[in-house]
């Protein structure tokens, strides 16, 4: 049975050594009580939970499923329980204000608790996941009332939320969809329509459930700027804040899926359900933003949970497992073979692995300090964070989903043929993983926002916003000869980056589909760079540790040399990526859609 250890070591070296969040909390207004000792016993205690509660029930999940009966959800053995001591344990209100019944901490801080969260279970860890985004969404555009009387129950975890996007005829194009808002006498509105692919759209494991929902009102204009936004709860408030009479939405089915078994993804059916406008009318989609973007950080999340996971697992199966000798000779005479850890492309498997959790890990926690200061800061340091934020939003979602899957690809083959058997794990780890690629905005729509929308049209400047900050550190760190193997390559890349977005801009200039052409391979290089900038940033941290003598000598020395396996072995593909984000267009479309024969 597969096991999770949350990995407390990594997540304090990332806190503390290489982001330094005892003075980014130091620096902003309402954060005084995340002190040192206070978030490490929150992240102690998460772990906790994360370990003996979660854990256990992830391959329950895979296995239960979720069953559905006369429009009702019925969620794994243990999941209920477990949400229960989730709520009991404050875990929800983390890091929400205080007005609202929260504990006022950092969102940084709700981030890495989402984290222990995820990776011990993440088909759990979404029900209570998707509350966040309609906590944040509610607390900037919802109104007094609304706020009183559904923020502070999400807040409390005593309901749970979601939001309701996709309908059967459209997907990523939400100016397709159907989904009607016809006014009320009261001023409410009747809500009909049908929402697909709503995750923990219907269950047991709360009392009530807030959707969020768009539709569009009788004289909206067509398209995306005819959007509004509204809340449909699953039962309507009662005067005194209870859940009351049942509203005319349900669950009409379940979809039967590869993965993520044990959370429940409905068809959601409102038939002149009862909801209520959030914020102005035909603004639905610049307010839902505020949960698209929660949401596709928390996916971002997904493809770390999964390569930690992959990771965990296939390491100390490669350590035991035994099959044939080193190249160099019996690693371990006195067994009948080696164990595989001993070559070379098992090695690799692991490590890259490695790189990318640990890498994607730094990526994430970084993102949320950016959140921290578009929330809390103000000025000119507010406006740049909320620029990067924006630029790397995309690349954390596309980026690490992808080598996420990747990674959870390779803890299957460490394992052979046993990694495709159920019971070690790694193929519902495969299988859960697939979706993080899809949901939230699929790669390709994730490449498309970042060249299309957020590069090209700020004529770079989102992209400047971080590459200045890579170009300052390698300045910084470049009279340091042990640093010259990670500054040299990244300040090489960090310039190319810019060149390359101008070549590819140019070219758009006479031809817009170059963009589409580019995106993908635009995105996972950026991914790479990115990803860079955080090794080398951790390699330095790790060799302070050294030569100061402080801390694990050992641990120190895996980051170093996890670091020099990213930039020589991980780093060269963004020489491929290059020459296919240039080659052309052509190649792609021109051939006509008739010849596409078999």
């Amino acid at each position: 049975m597969p096991e999770y250890k949350a990995p407390q070591k990594d997540i304090h070296f990332v806190l503390n050594d290489l982001l330094d969040f005892e003075q980014h909390y130091s620096q902003l207004p309402g954060c005084e009580e995340a002190t040192p000792d206070m978030v490490s016993a929150i992240i102690e205690e998460g772990a906790r939970f994360a370990e003996r509660v979660l854990a256990p029930l992830n391959q329950v999940g895979d296995q239960e499923g979720c069953r559905f009966e006369d429009g009702q959800v019925t969620t794994p053995t243990g999941f209920r329980e477990a949400y229960q001591q989730f709520v009991e344990g404050g875990w929800p209100s983390l890091s929400h204000s205080p007005e609202w019944g929260g504990q006022g901490l950092p969102d940084s801080l709700g981030m890495v608790v989402s984290e222990l969260t995820s990776t011990a279970n993440w088909a759990w860890g979404m029900y209570p996941g998707l509350s966040h985004g309609a906590m944040n969404t509610l607390e900037e555009h919802g109104t007094e009332e609304q706020k009183q009387t559904y923020l502070t129950k999400l807040v409390s975890g005593e309901w749970t939320g979601t939001m309701c996007l996709t309908e059967p005829h459209c997907g990523t194009d939400l100016g397709l969809l159907r989904t009607k808002a016809e006014p009320n006498a009261d001023g409410s509105y009747a809500i009909s329509g049908t929402k697909i692919f709503i995750s923990a759209g219907e269950h047991d494991m709360a009392d009530n459930i807030v959707h969020i929902v768009l539709a569009r009102l009788p004289d909206a204009p067509a398209g995306t700027k005819g959007i509004s936004l509204f809340i449909v709860p699953k039962h309507l408030p009662t005067a005194d804040g209870g859940a009351g009479e049942r509203n005319a939405v349900n669950c009409g089915s379940i979809e039967h899926k590869m993965g993520i078994h044990g959370n429940s993804t409905c068809v959601m059916n409102f038939d002149a359900a009862t909801g209520y406008l959030i914020g102005p009318a035909n603004k639905g989609l610049n307010c839902m933003f505020t949960f698209m973007n929660t949401a596709r950080l928390g996916t971002a999340m997904q493809g770390l949970a999964h390569a930690e996971w992959g990771f965990q697992n296939s390491l100390p199966y490669a350590r035991e497992r035994l099959q044939m000798r080193a190249l160099t000779g019996p690693a371990a005479p006195d067994k009948a073979a080696d164990p595989i850890i001993v070559h070379p492309e098992v090695r690799k498997m692991l490590l890259t692995q490695k790189a990318f959790a640990e890498g994607g890990r730094a990526l994430i926690y970084y993102c949320s300090m950016l959140v921290d200061k578009v929330k809390l800061a103000d000025g000119e340091e507010k406006a740049n964070a909320d620029t990067q934020l924006a630029f790397l939003t995309p690349i954390a979602k596309a980026f690490l989903t992808e080598v996420g899957f990747e990674s959870a690809n390779h803890a299957l083959q460490v394992y052979g043929g046993h990694g495709y058997i159920s019971e070690w794990g790694m193929e519902q780890n495969v299988r859960d993983c697939r979706i993080s690629m899809l949901y939230e905005g699929t790669t390709q729509i994730q490449a498309l926002d970042l060249l299309g929308r957020k590069v090209l049209m700020t004529q770079g400047e989102t992209l400047k916003s971080f590459t200045k900050v890579i170009h300052k550190f390698c300045k910084a760190a470049e009279e340091d000869p042990k640093m010259r193997a990670f500054t040299g390559p990244l300040a090489k890349l960090n310039s190319e980056w810019g060149d390359l977005t101008q070549q590819i801009g140019m070219k758009a200039m006479m031809n817009k589909e170059e963009v589409g052409a580019a995106s993908v391979d635009y995105v996972m290089y950026s991914g790479y760079v990115t990803l860079a900038y955080f090794w080398a940033r951790s390699a330095q941290a790790a060799q302070l540790k050294l030569a100061a003598g402080e801390g694990d000598a050992a641990f120190y020395r895996s980051k170093l040399t996890t670091a020099r396996f990213y930039f020589e072995r991980i780093l060269p593909r963004t020489r491929g990526l290059v020459e296919t984000m240039l080659s052309g267009s052509d190649n792609l479309m021109e051939l006509p859609e008739d010849n596409f024969i078999f």
